[in-house]
């Protein structure tokens, strides 16, 4: 699908209001970490303590997500997004008044705010097959929701940065919790959220997680989580060691437009063979680009390896979409990719729980190479498992939930034939 088709697709009733209000409902996800740590560190706490308030925001989504996404999958997406939403922006207003004393408090503001995170992202991914009802724009709209997402990231850090300058760092915090309700309420009135069931699905505790390819995708996405959660503490590192002139955000943002020119150059063209395939190559051209962050060079060549760094992120989230939907059991599309999220949020936890003793002990350099382990350790377990991720030959077919798209080859290639 060409670039041309992404003005088609956004033209279609209803698409642009669902990606626009999940993006502005997502901006959480782009200014928690940065907002978190910058209010820990007004209040005079040390690297470790930020670094760890960011991680519990990240563990607390990837506990909320999947079990909202279960809910969502069983009860519709206003019933459960909407109160999980209020619930979120009240866990930031409480973060925000209380900052990190007492630290019980702050810790319970930031574990609510991060569980109850609505779980929009699995949302719209699950609502693009009924709202565009071809395969070829479905996969294009993967293409293009990973890249759009990654205006996100691009402004999240710019909104911390200036509304930390213009108000406080409470403030950044409290602009947190506003703009995820806003978005929320903008998707869950919209028709075709209200509109939206689930497939039957077959009873099982475990859900899509009896999937071995599910499984072995989310262990790779993990790690991709790692070295990203990394990062966003490495760069208030490198700032503070450049004397603190503001320039985490701008690095942030320096990664977020990498991944959207790279997102957007992947989804404008139709690529031949199976995801399953593809996938592993991504992931490696991921890695590659993550290690020569460790050189902390100064801010202009640092800006252009973290724009590098970011390159390949949104294909291969854009790639995964479609390995999530071909490999997820029938009707249990939004808690599958709802996984993809508690993926990434752990990963994420980890990388900046390391990030921070990190910078802390060992420097800027030390806590960059962070990003490079968690690139490599995702490469190796795609390779590890390629058996387990291998192309599902089954085809099934139903009315939702994304699950009758083509499960032979690509099916952007194949609807492209």
């Amino acid at each position: 699908m060409r670039s041309a088709g992404y003005l088609e697709l956004l033209r279609t009733r209803h698409a642009a209001r669902l990606l626009a209000g999940t993006l502005v409902g997502r901006l959480p996800h782009g200014m928690a970490a940065l907002a978190i740590a910058l209010a820990a560190r007004a209040d005079g706490a040390g690297y470790t303590l930020a670094g760890a308030l960011t991680a519990l925001f990240g563990l607390a989504v990837a506990v909320g997500q999947p079990l909202l996404g279960r809910w969502v999958d069983r009860r519709g997406q206003p019933r459960v997004m909407l109160p999980a939403a209020v619930l979120s922006a009240a866990g930031f207003a409480v973060y925000a008044a209380v900052g990190t004393d007492p630290l019980p408090v702050a810790v319970a503001a930031v574990l609510l705010a991060g569980v109850a995170a609505p779980p929009l992202e699995a949302g719209l991914r699950a609502l693009w097959p009924d709202v565009l009802r071809r395969p070829d724009r479905v996969h294009a709209a993967y293409a293009l929701d990973a890249s759009a997402q990654e205006v996100m990231f691009a402004v999240g850090p710019l909104l911390v940065t200036a509304v930390t300058a213009l108000v406080s760092p409470a403030g950044a915090v409290l602009a947190t919790g506003l703009f995820g309700l806003l978005g929320t309420l903008a998707v869950v009135t919209s028709p075709p959220s209200r509109a939206w069931r689930a497939e039957a699905r077959e009873t099982h505790w475990l859900g899509p997680l009896r999937s071995a390819g599910l499984l072995a995708l989310l262990g790779s996405l993990f790690f991709v989580g790692t070295a990203l959660g990394s990062i966003s503490v490495a760069v208030i590192a490198y700032d503070d060691a450049h004397g603190g002139r503001g320039d985490s955000g701008y690095l942030l943002s320096a990664l977020a437009v990498g991944a959207l020119a790279g997102g957007l150059a992947y989804g404008a063209r139709e690529w031949p063979g199976v995801p399953e395939r593809r996938l592993r190559l991504l992931v490696a051209a991921l890695a590659v680009c993550y290690l020569p962050l460790a050189l902390a060079p100064g801010l202009l060549a640092m800006a252009a390896l973290t724009a590098l760094a970011g390159l390949f992120l949104a294909p291969v989230l854009a790639c995964a979409f479609v390995v999530v939907d071909r490999h997820a059991p029938p009707g249990t599309v939004t808690e599958a990719f709802s996984w993809l999220v508690t993926a990434f949020g752990v990963g994420a936890a980890l990388g900046s729980g390391a990030a921070g003793p990190a910078a802390e002990y060992g420097g800027v350099e030390a806590s960059f190479s962070v990003a490079g382990a968690g690139g490599a350790a995702a490469l190796v377990v795609l390779l590890a498992t390629s058996r387990a991720l291998a192309p599902p030959r089954a085809v099934s077919a139903g009315p939702t939930g994304g699950q009758e798209l083509a499960r032979k080859g690509d099916p952007v290639t194949e609807a492209g034939k």
